[in-house]
Parts: C-alpha cells; sequence; structure tokens
C-alpha cells in the first residue's frame, strides 16, 4: 500500500485474540483510512490481488460517470440479527422499490428523469453463497503455491474474488452490524453504505432495556469515498419497518444521482451516537485518553466495548451504588456532560433509576 509516500507510525497494533479488537479512536475513524486515503488503497489492492480491475475513481461527485436514467444496484446483506418479523419487512421494502423500477424502466429517458425517485434494482443476498459454484472446481490456472511472485499471471479462483466481483457493482450497500459491515471498504466510490442495526442483547443487570447499536460506524467515517446513512437511532428498537427501509433506500438513490460532494466530511458518515462520542472525548479528555491512549494498567474494560455501551451506560460504564452509598462506574467518565449531550442528539434513553439496581461494583 503506497501513495508514493513513506510514513512512520508511532503505533502498529496487530490482532491477537481480543486485543485491540475494538482500538478506538478519538474520531472514531478507521486510522489511516482518511488522512493516508488507507481504505482505498487496500480496496484498490485486494482488488488487484485477486485479478480484479478496482473500482473506477471518482474525484468530486458520485455523479462522475453516471447518466441518469441508470438503474442503480442494491444489496440487502443477510445478517444473523434480523428476526423474523424484520425479514418479512425487508423483502416487502424490497418488493415495493423493484415494483417501482419495473413499472417505470421501460420508459423513455426524459421521462425516467421526471421521475420522483431514481430506479433502484434491490436484491438479497448472503456473502457466504457467493462464490460456492467455484468451490470443487479446479483452478483454470496452473498455480504454483510455492511461488511468492505477485499473482498477475496464476490465479486461483476463491471465495473473496467471487464477492469483490460482485462488490465492484454495487451502488447501495444496506448492512446489519457485524462482518456484513466490514465489506463496505470494498464499494466502489459515490456508494452508499445504509446500516440499518442491532439490538443490544437483553441482561439483566441491564434491566432488560435494549438499545440500538451500529458497531463498526468507524467503517464508515474512515472511508471518504462512500456515504454513511443510518436507520433512526430511537426507532430501531421497535423492530426494521418497509416504509422507513423504503425511505433510506430512495434517499441512498436521490444521493447518488444527485451528487453527493467527495470526500465526504468523516463526521457526516457516523451516527448520532458515534457524533455524541466524537464530541464527548473532545471535552472529556480524560475519558478519552482512558478509551483511546490504552495506557499500562487500565482496565481491559474500558477500550474494549462499543462506544452505544458508554451512550447507554451499560457494562462498566453502567453507574452502580457501592455499599456506603457513593455512586461509581468502573469506568470513570463525565456523566453529567454526556447525558447532556445525550440530549443535544436527540438520543432517547431508558432505564430506572439508579436508586433501583442492586448492582454492586465490587460485582463488575
Amino acid at each position: 500500500m503506497s501513495n508514493g509516500s513513506w510514513f512512520v507510525f508511532d503505533e502498529f497494533v496487530m490482532g491477537s485474540g481480543m486485543m485491540c479488537q475494538r482500538c478506538t479512536q478519538s474520531n472514531l475513524q478507521l486510522p489511516g483510512g482518511v488522512e493516508l486515503d488507507g481504505s482505498r488503497l487496500f480496496r484498490d489492492r485486494m482488488y488487484i490481488q485477486y485479478g480484479v480491475i478496482p473500482p473506477a475513481r471518482q474525484y468530486k461527485s458520485s455523479t462522475e460517470g453516471r447518466n441518469r436514467h441508470d438503474i442503480l444496484v442494491a444489496y440487502v446483506i443477510d445478517n444473523k440479527r434480523y428476526k423474523e418479523n424484520d425479514r418479512r419487512e425487508i423483502n416487502a421494502a424490497m418488493e415495493e422499490i423493484n415494483n417501482y423500477t419495473i413499472e417505470h424502466q421501460n420508459r423513455s429517458i426524459a421521462d425516467i428523469n421526471k421521475l420522483d425517485w431514481p430506479l433502484v434494482k434491490v436484491s438479497y443476498i448472503h456473502y457466504y453463497r457467493i462464490g460456492e459454484a467455484h468451490k470443487k472446481k479446479t483452478s483454470r490456472f496452473n498455480a504454483t503455491p510455492i511461488d511468492a511472485r505477485s499473482p498477475t499471471y496464476e490465479l486461483v479462483e476463491t471465495f473473496l474474488g467471487a464477492q469483490l466481483r460482485l462488490l465492484r457493482t454495487m451502488d447501495i450497500q444496506i448492512t446489519g452490524p457485524g462482518t456484513g459491515s466490514m465489506y463496505q471498504t470494498f464499494l466502489p466510490d459515490g456508494s452508499v453504505v445504509i446500516n440499518v442495526g442491532g439490538l443490544i442483547q437483553l441482561r439483566a443487570e441491564d434491566q432488560n432495556i435494549t438499545y440500538t447499536s451500529f458497531m463498526e460506524q468507524y467503517m464508515t467515517s474512515g472511508a471518504p469515498y462512500l456515504k454513511g446513512l443510518y436507520y433512526p437511532i430511537n426507532d430501531r428498537p421497535k423492530g426494521i419497518k418497509r416504509q422507513q427501509l423504503v425511505k433510506l433506500i430512495r434517499e441512498a438513490a436521490k444521493l447518488i444521482m444527485n451528487g453527493f460532494s467527495m470526500p465526504v466530511n468523516p463526521r457526516d458518515n457516523l451516527a448520532p451516537d458515534g457524533q455524541l462520542f466524537v464530541e464527548l472525548c473532545d471535552k472529556d479528555k480524560a475519558l478519552c485518553e482512558l478509551i483511546t491512549g490504552r495506557e499500562p494498567g487500565t482496565s481491559f474494560l474500558c477500550y474494549h466495548s462499543w462506544v452505544e455501551e458508554l451512550i447507554h451506560e451499560r457494562g462498566p460504564w453502567r453507574e452502580v451504588i457501592e455499599s456506603d452509598g457513593k455512586r461509581k462506574s468502573h469506568c470513570p467518565f463525565n456523566r453529567t456532560l454526556m447525558r447532556e449531550l445525550r440530549d443535544k442528539y436527540g438520543i432517547i434513553h431508558h432505564e430506572k433509576s439508579v436508586s433501583q439496581s442492586k448492582t454492586s461494583v465490587s460485582k463488575m
């Protein structure tokens, strides 16, 4: 990976089990994704490595290289977090979008350009099924496993290679959090990622109250050639609804066809809770250092957590009452400031009074 310059890094992180699985940055970006253009460089290198031509570069607008009458390609990525009702609503939303496209796709270019909504074809996919047809096939090439040279002439068909060829065609990716979100880096310039979120598991210690979790927001904010949209944070606990998903898909299509500017401001690619975290980190320096510094002696729980756990005061951020009556959390932070910012960003938080909690700090 190179853009013609040498870089000196203050810290180099390699994954090892749970260590640094969630190395959160103060700006909630994928490190190097924006300032070093690392996300795009990594994307293009992977395409080349697997013998696929990298997506075309767009420099200023998502409209570059497009015609307004083009039919946009959208995919809903399967996710284990979708409930049965969610899947029904997703299918209904796909049917509505696709029926609109079928109804208008044979009109003249002039008529298509006057439609209220751009035309979109939506499909549902499972990443693990992409490339299954090649699983038992032998390579068309005489690959030599011991040859360390770049495989520009010897290519073996793989699942990732097949997935990249599909990702290269996507204009809109609709995904929940988790593994599905990690593929967004490979999308072409000028694409839109819709994160429909998930729900945190109900736990007795959290009073069996769930909340929205978008998790890998840093992947979106760290890819300035993409635009991120999010399911309304306060509505997601009610389940995915057809009307809202249709609205998001149409909003994504309009953004693409009207031309959103690039590079996208990383903060604009965060959900409300992600934007809250960035502002909180800027104002509560002690908290920011606790989470991002990863200094020796710091409790692992204080930096091995998603930002939504902090914002909804879960796990090590939960306020509990000690035996002497003092209120405390395992990981300290300016709770008053955080709650003020939660109101500022309009994030609804449901919780009983801490005085009703029997949890003790010693149990954490």
